[in-house]
């Protein structure tokens, strides 16, 4: 599944309101097991307030206290969270929130892995703006320190296909931009032999 919103201040809520085990809140999270234990012995996260999970309708109390109960049970989303990223695929209108946070990193994903892609085909693809994305690119975004690329397919903010379809038409728009250079260059070539017939009838 995808992280949580905010995951970091929700492991910490997780850690100062429940009895889950560090490998639970490790997987719910999507953060690294000694990580959350280093969170729970005050060495990392201090300063970061808990986030609620339930308060979010990621969770539900029912949820944790089954995890609770049965330490090799994983934490299991609410419907809306584990649903979402399907039916987004169909409309890009409901996001879940973990899908929102998680946009930053897409993009930057999308500047690292295909920079020939436009800024519009990458505010189609993930549904975003061109401010975010200048943002991302040079450097000034507000949460700069915190964004670690995804994949945006893997997240569910768009599908393979639409990502395929993107890169043909960035493919096509470079090829298309570089043709008018090469006829340039024929047509040169094509007026030297002109040039010189006129001047033998002189």
């Amino acid at each position: 599944m995808t992280a949580p919103l905010m995951p970091r201040a929700t492991a910490v809520w997780l850690v100062e309101n429940t009895t889950l085990t560090f490998r639970q809140i490790s997987d719910f999270c999507e953060i690294h097991e000694l990580e959350i234990q280093a969170i729970a012995d005050g060495d990392v996260a201090s300063n970061i307030m808990g986030l609620s999970p339930v308060d979010n309708n990621q969770l539900t109390w029912e949820e944790i206290r089954r995890c609770e109960a049965d330490a090799a049970a994983n934490l299991v989303a609410n419907p809306m969270e584990r649903n979402v990223k399907a039916k987004n695929l169909k409309a890009k209108k409901i996001l879940s929130p973990s899908q929102r946070s998680d946009k930053p990193s897409a993009i930057a994903w999308v500047l690292k892995n295909y920079p020939q892609l436009g800024d519009s085909q990458i505010c189609k693809l993930i549904g975003t703006t061109k401010p975010t994305i200048e943002a991302i690119r040079n450097g000034t975004h507000r949460d700069m320190m915190n964004i670690r690329p995804k994949n945006p397919v893997t997240i569910g903010l768009t599908t393979e296909k639409d990502l395929d379809k993107a890169l043909s038409v960035a493919q096509a728009r470079l090829e298309k931009a570089s043709q008018p250079k090469v006829k340039k260059a024929k047509d040169s070539k094509k007026a030297k032999p002109a040039q010189k017939k006129a001047v033998k009838k002189n």
